[in-house]
């Protein structure tokens, strides 16, 4: 089992910048790809971004790419997520995931979610 703790959501005005961080503990954790996902309401679970346990190749889809950075520290087990020039339809709750297959994280098929975390962008 792997368990995720996101945090860092919260508040922002339209422009502005927020990092969410994703803590993982457990016994696999440490070789799991992670990625982040985000669900505004109504709408279904849109992936974000992923990255592989090793290695620097990431994966973003088209509607942050640019915008949003993902990146891990293997020594905290933890994968963040840095975003920059903020819009209002990027108001959802932000999720992250781990699964041991990356292309699991990129077809949205993951084994372990975290709570998530609302991110709320003012105009």
């Amino acid at each position: 089992q792997v368990q995720l703790v996101e945090s860092g959501g919260g508040l922002v005005q339209a422009g502005g910048s927020l990092r969410l961080s994703c803590a993982a503990s457990g016994r696999t954790s440490r070789s799991n790809a992670m990625g982040w996902f985000r669900q505004a309401p109504g709408k279904e679970r849109e992936f974000l971004a992923a990255i592989p346990w090793r290695g620097a190749r990431t994966y973003y889809s088209d509607s942050v790419k640019g915008r949003f950075t993902i990146s891990r520290d293997n020594a905290k087990n933890t994968v963040y997520l840095q975003m920059n020039t903020l819009k209002p339809e990027d108001t959802a709750v932000y999720y992250c995931a781990a699964d041991l297959d990356l292309g699991s994280i990129v077809a949205g098929t993951v084994s372990y979610w975290g709570q998530g975390t609302q991110v709320t962008v003012s105009s």
